[in-house]
Parts: C-alpha cells; sequence; structure tokens
C-alpha cells in the first residue's frame, strides 16, 4: 500500500530566524559536536572547498530553488543565493505543478566537478523527478543544468526524491534514493553523465505499514558499506518523529544488516539518533568525508525550526557513533 509522504513544505518565515549560533567552542577539527546553526536548514547536505564550508538544503516556501549557507569556520553560517531562484524549463515536463522550491538536495565533488543532485515533486505524490547541476566551483554559484537524472510515476511503486551520490570502493559513482512507498533504491551511474546505467536495486524498506522510510546515505569504511536512513515523521516542528537508523553491507547492492542482524529490507535498523530534549526529530541526514554527519533537527526552543545539526562519526567499533 502507498503511504503518503510528509516532505517538504515549510511555513517558517526569515523573521522567524534569529542571529547568533549555538556552539562549543572546541574546533570542529576536534569537537565532537559541532554545534547548530540559527540558520534554518532543511534535509542538508554539505561539501568544502578550498576554506569554506557550503551547505545545500530544502528552498523555504518564500524562495524559490535550494537554499545554500556558507561558513569560513563552521560556526558562523550566512545565506547565499539559492540555487534555481529561477525555475527550469523542463521540471513541468515531468511533475506539473511541483513545488516551487525543490528539495533534498547532496553535493559532492567527484572527478573534478561538483555534482548537485536534487528533488522536483509535490507533497503526498510520487510523481516526481530527480534533476542534476554540475559546476567546476560551488563559490562562483554558477550551475550547469544537466537535466533529468531518473523520474517515478504513480505507475512506480518507489518515489524519485531524496537523490545520494556514492562512490563504491572501486571509485565507481552510484545513486540511492528513495521516499515511502517501497522504499530506498540504488542504480549504478555512467561516470560520464553522472545518470543511471543498469538495474535499479532495493537495499532498505518498511514492509507491513510498519513505517515511513525515506533519505538514504551510504559510505564505505572499514570493509563495509554503511547506509543510514530517515524513520518515521518529519515536518511537522516538534512534533516530529524523524530518527536516523542504520545496517550494512559488504556489498553496496546489500543486503543491509543492522546491529541485530536483521536486514533492513524487513524493517531493520539500528537507531543512531532519535533526539533529544532540544533537538527532535533528527533526520535528513548525509555523511561529509567519510567522518562528519549533517542533519536538520527541530529546535524544541526555538518554535521548532528545523536547524542544521554537526557530528563527528566515530568508527572505532566498526559502527558509526558520535
Amino acid at each position: 500500500m502507498k503511504k503518503r509522504r510528509f516532505k517538504r513544505l515549510f511555513h517558517f518565515s526569515y523573521a522567524a530566524l534569529t542571529a547568533g549560533l549555538l556552539l562549543t567552542s572546541a574546533s570542529p577539527a576536534s569537537a565532537a559536536f559541532w554545534g547548530a546553526s540559527n540558520e534554518l536548514l532543511h534535509d542538508p547536505t554539505m561539501v568544502k572547498e578550498g576554506s569554506s564550508w557550503y551547505a545545500f538544503g530544502t528552498g523555504l516556501t518564500e524562495e524559490k530553488g535550494l537554499r545554500v549557507l556558507k561558513s569560513s569556520d563552521g560556526k558562523k553560517w550566512s545565506v547565499q543565493k539559492s540555487v534555481f531562484s529561477t525555475p527550469l524549463s523542463w521540471w513541468g515536463n515531468y511533475v506539473p505543478n511541483y513545488e516551487k522550491n525543490q528539495w533534498a538536495p547532496d553535493i559532492q565533488y567527484y572527478n573534478g566537478k561538483y555534482w548537485l543532485y536534487y528533488s522536483v515533486s509535490t507533497f503526498g505524490s510520487n510523481t516526481s523527478a530527480i534533476g542534476l547541476a554540475s559546476a567546476t566551483s560551488v563559490s562562483s554559484g554558477s550551475w550547469k543544468d544537466e537535466g533529468l537524472v531518473i523520474r517515478s510515476t504513480s505507475a512506480n511503486n518507489y518515489n524519485a526524491i531524496d537523490p545520494e551520490l556514492t562512490i563504491d570502493k572501486d571509485g565507481n559513482p552510484w545513486l540511492a534514493f528513495g521516499s515511502f512507498w517501497s522504499g530506498i533504491k540504488l542504480t549504478k551511474l555512467n561516470k560520464d553523465t553522472m545518470k543511471p546505467t543498469g538495474s535499479l536495486y532495493s537495499i532498505a524498506a518498511r514492509p507491513n505499514n510498519s513505517g515511513a522510510l525515506e533519505a538514504p546515505t551510504i559510505t564505505y569504511q572499514n570493509g563495509y558499506y554503511h547506509l543510514m536512513v530517515s524513520f518515521d515523521k518529519c515536518c511537522a516542528g516538534v512534533n516530529s518523529t524523524y530518527k536516523i537508523a542504520y545496517g550494512r553491507s559488504a556489498n553496496i547492492t546489500g543486503p543491509y544488516l543492522d546491529k541485530n542482524g536483521k536486514s533492513m529490507l524487513d524493517g531493520g535498523g539500528t537507531i543512531l539518533d532519535s533526539g533529544n530534549g532540544q533537538w527532535k526529530g533528527p533526520g535528513g541526514q548525509d555523511i561529509v568525508n567519510g567522518n562528519i554527519l549533517v542533519r536538520h533537527a527541530y529546535d524544541a526552543n526555538n518554535s521548532g525550526i528545523p536547524k542544521l545539526l554537526i557530528n563527528d562519526l566515530n568508527w572505532s567499533s566498526g559502527w558509526p557513533s558520535y
């Protein structure tokens, strides 16, 4: 049975954002918890170019495109010009009446370029598309439209949003994606076009209406591919039940098993982060450089606004922790 997805509508305004930053005094290089940006960001992904960090996320309802933040030290973030402030003409060919703010991007550097994958969709529907843009420099703000990557329609049992580029141990690119419906999918990419070639694999699901599942991210550590996903409901402020779960596999195509040996295709997943008294519903995560976890969480001390949280990841046990 198809499940209604709750991503990605926001009704926060710029006036709701306050200045300042909640950070530890330690530097990002050594701190387990980098802190939380007071700038709103949902479904974050992050990359470093030169001495600057750039974080991309789902756009606000009052702005078009993808939201972009910049930091020179990982502590203070400033809002940059959004990507796709002018909508691309081909989006409507695949997703009529798409949301003006694009969703859940993924940014990575590979083969001399920055690749930016993103989602075009409508609330509650799997008539969706994943698009791609490229740039030789993030700081230039000049992105080349690379067109459609993959789409889904009501005839499919998956949803083509929440893209995640991952590079396997042999240097080959793959794309993971998926939200609700039959779960998380994976496909190999052509190194030149960075678009799918070959089969579509299922790598995680929550069958029998056992809960929502979306937002994959994969990294290779200590001989295993580690898959993180977001369970349950986002986008409800402090009432969000989002949480981050994980499993691992010797092969990128699976099977992914959690710490109890349960397959993630059967609803398995060991919980990494379910939030705390201040930070509710953490999820929409991305793993950066294999050792940094970024995700959003809703700040109970600030009207439930979603903010960017960053932690160093520890792999000493063979599993992720922070």
